[in-house]
């Protein structure tokens, strides 16, 4: 997958304080995940219905 021209953002619940960032970046129908300290780093892919079930389950925690 091409990331190249990957809009990303930081997760809203990433915080400054203690470097804990989280970027995501929306790629046709897919969500790439990467650690904002790393970006050149490995990156988690999934697709867009799935990153909507992973959000809705880590609220629910």
């Amino acid at each position: 997958m091409d990331l190249t021209k990957a809009v990303w953002r930081k997760a809203s619940r990433s915080t400054v304080q203690n470097d804990n960032c989280v970027e995501i970046a929306g790629v046709s129908a897919t969500v790439a995940i990467r650690d904002s300290k790393d970006p050149n780093g490995p990156m988690l892919t999934m697709k867009r219905t799935d990153f909507k079930r992973f959000t809705e389950a880590i609220k629910n925690l």
